[in-house]
């Protein structure tokens, strides 16, 4: 049949999809959904045999993923529910705005914690898990944008109070104070995860997932069946972090692993994805990476219109509209809604011809639904094998009506009018007067109230608060002299990298029987750089699924080892992984009541510059550990050039408080220091993290100097390590000397000696940060206490008898050694690696930078030509002698 009307194709093409949708359904309906998975497969064959090409897709319709027909029963008091997170999103944006009336400018968010309400309050009444004595408890990261929620929740619990939640954002009121967002450092007993740096909240919660695993794989703790919940914004979505790690999810099967994704569709500014659908961008992602995806779109409103499209038109509308097209509908009025998402399609205006616009207006969103979002969790923590992420759809602001309901500026909101409160207590029905309105007061119902008993026998149930922070650490490593005793003698002729002895000193813990199992060995896809091949063998590779495959050195002695029960965490090309799997076990004292002590090595060039962020971060958690910056240097890492050689992280490492750095040059330095940490983070119990720098250079160990204070030095950071042979010359030098520099300093005392006659002691400086923390703190003291006995910092303590002109070199730019140049009895010239690196020989890079023995020796000249002690010809001689050429190219900018 020839058909050339329009109108008349349409209608043939609308029979033929009916058919094919009715004959769907029979199928469905009598063989069930595998065989329509099935017979969706055959057609595509089909197609694809005859040419026609599919483009492919991981996007399922712009619909909820479960239908309401497979929809659990809900098993709460839903009014009940209702009342209590009304009584929550009051207190929470009380609060915010009370504390901007106060503090003008304090900051705060009402909005975010407004369009979650829903996803945590079904979270915190039926699925949350808290501690108990037989159960951890379920791990949950909270959105840190939405902690008033959380704030708000405690105080009815009455966990906090109302004064509490009156100092929020003023931490330093005498009385106490809530902190901006969750930081467990500063409420130690309530925070259990930093969360606010977005995009490092996702992968955190990965590697953590993973490492529930390996706790339970290497026998450290049972299983249990406790969840991970990670509580995320749409927005944050686009940090690289964020989506970094899922395939790593997925690969591991970790099925133990929740993310919510709250699609408010809104960022800071403004829309997250205006002329798309972020919703189903980030379906395609975690699908493409293989995770279970649930996506929580529309309202039980929604459900009878979709049944009664017999079209398909609202389906097809529902994926033609873009984002920034939802949020204005939220802005609009019921009426806009009709003309311009109905009205596109009149099979969908007659659809909605019954409908008011005041009922178009309120059809809800599938995030503030609780029977939706009960049905996402319910299917998530039943599902096996992969991990399981729900996208729900919010409403930024919800709630705040014309203040800034699905608004751009509803992010920045912190501030309501009157009248804006009055509409907010009246939306959510809360008894407070017009006479009180202004003042924003915090509103609590009565101890016997029906909310309250509920609120707190739905805790009860499973198991009390949360999130609430448990230090589950007791004192361990107290008796560990033994690890430092082998390296005090020095290796004799022998030459040896501090690389080596580090993992040398690795291996020795874990073969003892006290802490071997506690160690966690952590490396991103580089331990045959640092030589820790020789661990594969013998603590073997993690891996939650084993080897299932022979690798191709395993005729070697050190062939890659992969096992279920491996300590080694090999975390491929990824330092931000191997940072969250540091956090991980670093907090694991307080998250799994396991003390394991974790050493992650790293490039030190890509430590503390990459991943900064999350060294902060495990700051926040109190997390305990080593992080070991491994071919480390400027001009000690050679060959490898300009963005592989580190001459900074060593200023990096001033920011951090709890970070203790070293720059060890000797095996006995590193002994001590590893023993001291031990003894500090888990005997003592201190939360510190101790940040080492270790070099791949090779050279003689020397034993440890038998004078006393030699051990205090190290920990403390300088001592002197050899004295000059010249005894009552006129002239003194002292050169201080940091990791494998130190030797170039040594050097340069022997060419001072030898040449010019001149005296020179060699202290080594084994960490400038603890020079310049002591000494700031007796400044500190000093300026508050002028009446008191003024303190003298460590480094003017050990040098105030020493006369003379002082040289620092370093391997690190000169602000090193200059920070704490100020508390030296003399003039300091500081020697070290400012600018970009170069791919050379180790003498060749440090001629370039100028930190050889030849340029210790001729700064040393050069004090004392300023001194008067020499004459200048002594060092033109000596500049002509070393073969220094001044016109050399500048280290500093060429």
């Amino acid at each position: 049949m020839t058909v050339d009307n329009s109108q008349d194709i349409k209608k043939i093409l609308d029979i033929e999809n009916k058919e094919w949708r009715e004959s769907l359904d029979y199928v469905l309906k009598e063989q069930g959904p595998e065989r329509v998975r099935q017979l969706l497969r055959q057609l595509q064959i089909r197609a694809q045999e005859q040419g026609v090409s599919i483009p492919f897709t991981a996007n399922t319709p712009y619909i909820n993923t479960i239908p309401h027909t497979r929809e659990p029963n809900f098993p709460g008091n839903r009014e009940l529910e209702r009342r209590i997170k009304s009584i929550i999103r009051w207190n929470a944006m009380a609060m915010v705005v009370r504390a901007n009336r106060e503090s003008d400018g304090i900051g705060g968010h009402i909005s975010t914690y407004a369009s979650v309400a829903n996803l945590w309050e079904v979270g915190f009444n039926h699925f949350w898990r808290g501690r108990t004595d037989d159960f951890l408890g379920d791990m949950v990261y909270f959105q840190g944008h939405a902690a008033p929620g959380v704030y708000s929740r405690a105080f009815l619990e009455g966990r906090l109070t109302e004064q509490d939640l009156s100092h929020f954002r003023n931490e330093l009121n005498p009385q106490g104070g809530l902190s901006s967002y969750p930081h467990p450092f500063l409420m130690k007993d309530f925070w259990e995860f930093p969360t606010v740096s977005m995009g490092l909240t996702a992968l955190t919660a990965i590697y953590q997932a993973r490492f529930n695993h390996y706790l339970v794989d290497r026998g450290l703790r049972k299983s249990s069946g406790r969840k991970v919940w990670a509580m995320l914004g749409d927005g944050e979505m686009d940090e690289p972090e964020s989506l970094g790690a899922i395939t790593l999810a997925a690969r591991e099967h970790l099925d133990n692993l929740i993310f919510v994704v709250n699609g408010n569709l809104q960022r800071l500014d403004g829309p997250v994805r205006g002329n798309g659908k972020i919703i189903q961008e980030l379906e395609a992602a975690f699908r493409g990476a293989g995770w279970n995806v649930i996506k929580v779109i529309w309202g039980s409103d929604w459900d009878r219109l979709l049944d009664e499209d017999k079209s398909g038109r609202l389906v097809q509308r529902m994926d033609e509209v873009l984002d920034g097209e939802m949020q204005r509908y939220k802005a609009s009025s019921g009426a806009f809604v009709r003309k311009d998402f109905f009205g596109k399609y009149p099979e969908l205006l007659q659809l909605v011809e019954n409908y008011t616009d005041e009922q178009l207006g309120r059809l809800t969103r599938g995030g503030h639904d609780p029977v939706k979002v009960y049905a996402a969790y319910k299917a998530a923590v039943e599902h096996k094998g992969s991990p399981t992420v729900i996208l729900a759809q919010t409403i930024k602001g919800y709630g705040l009506g014309e203040a800034g309901e699905g608004k751009n500026i509803t992010h920045s909101q912190k501030k309501l009018n009157e009248e804006e409160l009055k509409e907010f207590r009246t939306r959510f029905n809360i008894p407070i007067s017009d006479d009180q309105i202004a003042q924003a007061p915090c509103y609590k119902p009565a101890e016997d109230s029906p909310e309250m008993k509920y609120l707190k026998q739905r805790r009860e149930v499973l198991g009390g608060c949360l999130p609430k922070r448990f230090d589950g650490s007791q004192p361990m490593a107290c008796q560990t002299d033994w690890l430092v005793q082998d390296y005090l003698a020095g290796s004799g002729e022998r030459e040896l990298a501090t690389t080596m002895v580090f993992v040398n000193l690795l291996a020795k813990l874990l073969r003892d029987p006290e802490l071997g199992k506690l160690i966690v060995p952590i490396v991103p896809d580089e331990a045959r750089t640092f030589g820790m091949e020789s661990l594969f063998r013998e603590a073997g590779i993690y891996s939650h699924t084993g080897q299932l495959y022979e690798p191709v050195d395993k005729g070697n002695l050190l062939f890659y080892n992969e096992k279920k029960t491996g300590a080694i965490l090999e975390e491929g090309l990824s330092e931000a992984g191997s940072m969250a799997s540091f956090i991980a076990a670093g907090s694991a004292y307080s998250n799994n009541q396991v003390q394991t002590i974790p050493f992650y090595a790293f490039y030190s060039m890509f430590g503390f510059q990459r991943v900064g962020d999350l060294i902060w971060q495990a700051c926040d958690s109190r997390a305990r550990g080593f992080l070991i910056g491994a071919t480390a240097g400027r001009t000690t890492l050679a060959g490898e050039g300009l963005q592989h050689q580190d001459g900074h992280s060593h200023v990096l490492a001033l920011a951090p408080t709890k970070v203790k750095a070293y720059d060890p040059a000797f095996a006995y330095e590193l002994a001590v220091i590893v023993h001291e940490g031990l003894t500090r983070m888990y005997c003592n119990q201190e939360d510190l993290i101790y940040y080492l720098t270790v070099m791949n250079e090779t050279y003689k160990m020397p034993p440890m100097p038998k004078q006393k204070g030699v051990r205090e030095g190290i920990l403390k950071g300088m001592y002197r390590f050899q004295s000059t042979q010249i005894k009552g010359g006129k002239s003194k030098v002292h050169l201080l000397g940091s990791g494998a520099i130190l030797n170039e300093v040594i050097k340069a005392q022997s060419l001072l000696e030898t040449d010019f006659g001149i005296a020179a002691d060699v202290w080594s400086v084994t960490s400038y940060k603890e020079l310049y923390q002591d000494a700031i703190e007796a400044e500190r003291w000093n300026l508050l206490h002028p009446k008191g006995k003024a303190k003298k910092p460590y480094v003017s303590q050990l040098l105030e008898k020493e006369q003379g002109v002082f040289v620092a070199a370093s391997d690190y730019m000169k602000v090193l050694p200059a920070s704490v140049s100020q508390w030296f009895p003399g003039p300091v010239h500081c020697l070290g690696t400012d600018g970009f690196g170069r791919s050379d020989s180790r003498s060749a890079l440090r001629n370039f930078f100028e930190v050889d023995a030849r340029y210790v020796a001729i700064a040393a000249l050069s004090q004392l030509v300023k001194t008067g002690d020499i004459d200048q010809s002594i060092l033109l001689k000596a500049i002509k002698d070393y073969k220094i050429d001044p016109d050399k190219l500048n280290p500093h900018n060429d």
